[in-house]
């Protein structure tokens, strides 16, 4: 794995500490790269602590146990789940054949929740609304 180019960020150090020793029945792999986890052999789920924060998109974004994620499907059954509204900006890799993208966030939820709050996902109602002059989220 590559480290993130903010992965110095102390904020990572929070998350990455309070990291679970496994997600489902997949165990924690160590990794050489700073800010990032692994878990399973072959590896199911990988993280990634010290992104840039992603830009409002027409992307899925759903929110789990209090944090919101932007969802890429483009390599279905594997999920990329990008935080949302929370800085710097983790990512999820998830081999959906092996575990349930939810239950890998719900695992990982008390870890990414570290990261300070900026913004969040709206419905698209909200976003019409946001159009007229108010903060531009997902």
């Amino acid at each position: 794995m590559e480290p993130a180019v903010e992965a110095n960020d102390p904020l990572c150090a929070e998350v990455t500490v309070r990291l679970p020793d496994s997600v489902g029945d997949q165990s924690r792999v160590w990794t050489d790269a700073q800010a990032t986890a692994a878990w399973g052999t072959p590896s199911s789920v990988l993280i990634t602590c010290g992104l840039e924060p992603p830009a409002p998109t027409t992307q899925q974004c759903v929110s789990l146990s209090g944090v919101d994620w932007i969802v890429d499907e483009s390599e279905t059954p594997k999920l990329r789940l990008t935080t949302y509204g929370r800085e710097p900006a983790v990512q999820v890799y998830v081999d959906t054949t092996i575990l349930s993208a939810d239950s890998v966030l719900q695992s990982l939820a008390g870890a990414v929740q570290q990261l300070p709050k900026t913004s969040e996902c709206t419905t698209p109602a909200a976003q019409e609304d946001d159009a007229q002059g108010g903060e531009s989220t997902p």
